[in-house]
């Protein structure tokens, strides 16, 4: 994780960085100026040398403040809280979700960070609507429904003590070829010897209530009815209990919606078999006894249009239907947000335990989005949730598998690409949930200097002064609007010849504009004729004059203790000097504070000999042979101590007489050594293997000869009888 977020901060950084002082010195104002991330303004009078153009002004705060601006224009994005109230759960103040209201300032291209945090509150009070599929197969289903009401109560006071629950049904579209319409079908169209109500496409019988008696009494009243085809209008229903908010009498809580089926669904388009092509409108359509009267001229509504809805309204549906169409609906789910998919038995006797274990599912996700963000804004979550799991930019928050009471946190970054004329807002909310954060965006484009003068003086009458540069009036031209523009072709001419270097005709060196005899340089050229460019000189190790200088019109100005083309030469030498006061041991000299080893020599101090072996070996024989006799070998071995060596230390050199080492210092030659074995060890030791492999090869020949004449000697007895 430490990785990840060391790796995200030097990628926002280099993203928002690199090449950055290149780009501010092409702006021209200051609001064009700081509506680039990293750049700066300044707005001090007078910072400008004679010449230099106003883009000049533009540059990172840190390179203003090295050129010694004291008046820095570099607008701060903040993230203000408006609204913070603390997360409770208590029935009078419940608040889940937190904060609940930010205000945003923004730059342009810098992302700005703020948290959120959630904590599902228990006993939070549930409106629960129940969807019923009224088409014949569904005969059983209801007069089980007749019977539930208190038990689903009972189930819903296991999560709240604030419960309600609604009533309404739907059949199909009273339109050939959806029923039959014969007079004796449409009043009943059940088979013989049954009775049925009239089909309908949706009605709504019983407004959300704690009342279980009430809810128990309607469902008893109701009785089965009949379509022709196999889907029904389920969706028409739908759509109807999440528009009407007023007559279904859903209340600011967890709105759950109950769609019960054994069958499919009629959808978008499905209305044209019956001449039906009007488009639903998504807006209620319910009469006085709660009949959605105007089924037979809008369509059915698409998957998208609902899925729309209910996410507006905030409402959780729960598919309950039986196994066949599990696939299906399966996908029907997962394009709605907040729905889940439960089994139901053949006669709905398990809706209560489906309810309780579907109403389980939908709180253990949460996800949190963001609606009616304004374009040219980027929105990206990190979540951090309860069970441990993390994820990063993410274009929502998600979390699963919580409990009640238990927080989790968010991470919201918010980016611009765009100014804003005003102030925008978008909102923050979690799925399924009426509770939102509100977060209103002012971005930072504009420069409020407070120091406009129009006919300034310092702009000699003939432009207005802001935010420390003038802007000329027409005809006027120059850093201080101190030249009048020429329209005479002779006066242009001799204009243009103050701005031309002798011996050119090159105006301003190309590197700039002739403007009232003067040559105004574009960029990072200077001089009278824009001759200079410091940014030319040599450089050493990436770096202009090696960062140990300063360049001056394409010449390093090398700082003390350095010198050389790109000032890479250090004249210290404190890196070179070794013991005794000597300068790299003696056998090198020293340049740019690092040893030039003489020939034969290596190392960081030249300590090293490159020929050890064939340089020393003459001054070892010498000492060795001369040991008793005590003669003088100086002009081999000057400066060197010999030292025996019997440990088992590893030799580079093999002389005649001894196995040797050279390990150099200032100071003297360190030459350790062991001898060798003498001829007469030597002599037995070949002996003893000469004799080892005469015995040893009679051994091997006479074995050999024995075990082949056994072998033939077998042979023979078995093919002579």
């Amino acid at each position: 994780m430490l990785r990840r977020q060391i790796f995200t901060v030097v990628f926002m950084f280099c993203i928002l960085f690199q090449g950055t002082e290149g780009q501010c010195s092409s702006k021209l104002t200051c609001s064009e100026c700081v509506q680039h991330a990293g750049c700066a303004w300044c707005k001090q009078r007078g910072f400008l040398s004679p010449g230099q153009p106003d883009r000049r002004r533009c540059d990172t705060a840190e390179g203003l403040r090295r050129r010694n601006c004291s008046a820095i224009i570099d607008p701060t994005p903040d993230v203000q809280s408006i609204v913070d109230t603390e997360l409770g759960s208590s029935l009078e103040n419940v608040v889940q979700l937190r904060p609940q209201k930010l205000h945003l300032k923004l730059r342009v291209g810098v992302p700005q960070t703020f948290k959120v945090a959630f904590k599902r509150a228990e006993g939070y009070p549930i409106d629960l609507y129940f969807l019923m599929d009224f088409s014949l197969s569904m005969i059983d289903d209801l007069e089980n429904m007749k019977k539930l009401g208190h038990k689903v109560m009972s189930a819903l006071r296991n999560v709240t003590n604030a419960a309600r629950i609604g009533f309404g049904a739907y059949v199909d579209k009273r339109e050939i070829p959806f029923i039959t319409s014969s007079s004796d079908s449409l009043s009943n169209p059940c088979p013989e010897n049954k009775t049925c109500q009239p089909a309908f496409s949706f009605k709504h019988f019983l407004n959300l209530t704690d009342n279980m008696e009430d809810f128990e009494k309607e469902v008893s009243k109701q009785n089965i009815s009949v379509n022709e085809d196999l889907p029904e209008s389920g969706f028409d229903g739908v759509m109807q209990v999440s528009v009407c908010e007023e007559e279904i009498g859903w209340g600011n809580v967890t709105r759950i919606l109950v769609y019960l089926s054994d069958g499919l669904f009629h959808s978008a388009g499905d209305g044209r078999l019956a001449g039906i092509v009007r488009p639903n409108d998504g807006k209620c359509h319910l009469n006085k006894d709660g009949l959605y009267e105007t089924s037979e001229s809008y369509d059915y509504p698409s998957i998208a249009h609902l899925s729309e809805v209910l996410a507006k309204k905030n409402i959780k549906i729960i598919f309950a239907i039986t196994d066949d169409y599990q696939d299906t609906y399966q996908e029907l789910s997962a394009v709605i947000p907040q729905s889940v998919v439960g089994i139901l038995e053949s006669d709905s006797s398990n809706v209560v335990q489906l309810i309780s274990d579907a109403y389980n599912d939908l709180v253990s996700k949460l996800i949190l989005e963001h609606h009616k963000a304004p374009a040219g804004l980027d929105i990206s979550y990190s979540s951090e949730c309860s069970d441990g799991t993390q994820s990063y930019g993410q274009k929502r928050g998600e979390c699963r598998n919580l409990d009640f009471d238990q927080q989790i946190n968010f991470t919201v970054t918010v980016s611009t690409s765009v100014c804003f004329s005003h102030a925008r807002s978008f909102t923050i909310r979690p799925q399924g949930l009426t509770e939102e954060l509100s977060v209103t965006v002012e971005t930072l484009c504009d420069c409020d200097c407070r120091d406009t003068e129009r006919r300034s003086s310092y702009c000699h009458g003939n432009g207005t002064y802001a935010c420390g540069a003038c802007s000329c009036d027409e005809g006027y031209v120059g850093q201080t609007c101190e030249c009048e523009k020429q329209q005479n072709a002779d006066s242009i001419l001799s204009m243009e010849a103050l701005c031309t270097p002798f011996n050119s005709t090159n105006t301003c060196s190309g590197h700039g504009s002739c403007l009232c005899g003067r040559c105004i340089c574009h960029s990072h050229y200077r001089g009278q004729y824009c001759q200079c460019d410091d940014t030319s000189c040599n450089h050493h190790k990436n770096l202009i004059c090696g960062g140990n200088g300063r360049c001056n019109c394409g010449t390093c100005e090398c700082y003390p203790n350095y010198e050389g083309p790109a000032c890479e030469c250090s004249t210290i030498t404190d890196e070179c000097q070794t013991g005794n006061d000597s300068i790299c041991s003696n056998h090198g000299y020293c340049e740019c504070n690092q040893c030039i080893c003489h020939p034969d020599f290596k190392g960081k101090h030249c300590t090293m000999s490159l020929y050890p072996c064939l340089q020393y070996g003459a001054c070892v024989r010498c000492r060795l042979s001369n040991v008793l006799e005590k003669e003088n070998c100086e002009e081999a071995c000057s400066s060197t101590e010999l030292i025996h060596s019997p440990d088992a230390r590893i030799f580079s050199c093999d002389d005649e007489m001894v196995f040797f080492n050279v390990e150099s210092n200032s100071e003297t030659v360190q030459i350790f050594y062991r001898e060798k074995h003498s001829i007469f060890q030597r002599a037995m030791f070949g002996t003893l293997v000469i004799f080892c492999s005469g015995v040893g090869g009679v051994v091997i020949l006479g074995t050999t000869m024995i075990l082949t004449y056994l072998v033939l000697l077998n042979i023979y007895y078995q093919i002579v009888p």
